[in-house]
């Protein structure tokens, strides 16, 4: 594979279901079925939705359901029994992601987990909660950030997101990453797909990308503030076999690595969107 296509591989976890998209459950299923057959579909990761709409999802799809690789987020009150039984069922459910949970819960609930899931856990960017990073480390789960969503108090300062991954880094703990990042570039976008709606600064998913990459590989916290900050297009360059970002560069071994062990997706409720970007840019 070429560098961007290492770095896009099974990156987009599609959320249709979810604001500001939010669109009706045929409506998403059908568009998750369509990007599988486009031309992009190895950037197209696992379809979310909530536990409690599985049963749903089964009277919608019917034959198709295989098809359809899940992430399902689930909370504390769902009944992983629930999930156990759907996998046995036929359901490929890959992922779970927990919306919360409290520390003194969380090594029940991983106990009861089929040990075959992937298990995210959204964390806020609190310096408070590195007690439930180090339990999360320890049980070998993922962690979950929210870079956005649909009002500009949801957006965190770089430096938080910096320092949260410096904290992965250091505990050994992948992530994901979701809202807010349906462009490839730091950049003013609306905030939902209202004709009005309020504009706010967004992050880029190539910039959180390119600075995950620097402290995963040993660089500087100044350099991922940079980085993440970057709203000049001409500040990246991809070649087939690299990355660069004005004096930092990548190959397409260390980006295929980054994926597989640290940055593993990203939950989108647009899955045009960010590729249409990346066509304007002329990187795809």
């Amino acid at each position: 594979m070429t560098a961007i296509q290492s770095l896009l591989a099974g990156l987009f976890d599609y959320a249709g279901l979810y604001p500001p998209a939010a669109l009706s459950l045929r409506s998403a299923v059908n568009s998750y079925l369509d990007y599988a057959r486009d031309r992009h579909s190895s950037a197209l990761g696992r379809f979310i939705i909530n536990a409690d709409r599985i049963d749903e999802l089964r009277s919608t799809v019917g034959d198709r359901l295989q098809e359809i690789k899940l992430s399902v987020i689930v909370s504390e009150s769902n009944s992983l029994d629930a999930i156990s039984n759907a996998m046995k069922d036929g359901l490929a459910i890959e992922a779970l992601e927990i919306k919360s949970v409290q520390l003194e819960a969380m090594e029940r609930i991983a106990a009861e987990i089929p040990q075959s899931l992937i298990t995210y856990v959204e964390v806020p960017f609190d310096s408070r909660f590195l007690d439930s990073l180090e339990v999360i480390s320890r049980l070998g789960m993922r962690a979950k950030i929210r870079m956005g969503g649909v009002v500009a108090e949801a957006f965190p300062p770089v430096s938080q997101v910096v320092s949260m991954l410096k904290t992965f880094v250091m505990l050994r703990i992948p992530f994901k990453a979701t809202a807010g990042l349906h462009h490839p570039i730091r950049s003013t976008q609306s905030l939902t797909y209202e004709p009005q709606s309020q504009k706010e600064t967004m992050h880029g998913f190539i910039n959180l990308c390119c600075a995950a990459a620097v402290l995963k590989f040993g660089g500087e916290e100044k350099d991922a503030e940079g980085v993440l900050r970057e709203e000049d297009r001409s500040a990246w360059a991809f070649a087939p076999d690299a990355l660069q970002w004005r004096h930092l560069k990548w190959t397409r071994d260390q980006l295929s690595l980054l994926r597989r062990e640290f940055f593993i997706s990203i939950g989108s409720c647009s899955f045009e969107e960010p590729i249409r970007d990346l066509e304007a840019l002329g990187w795809l």
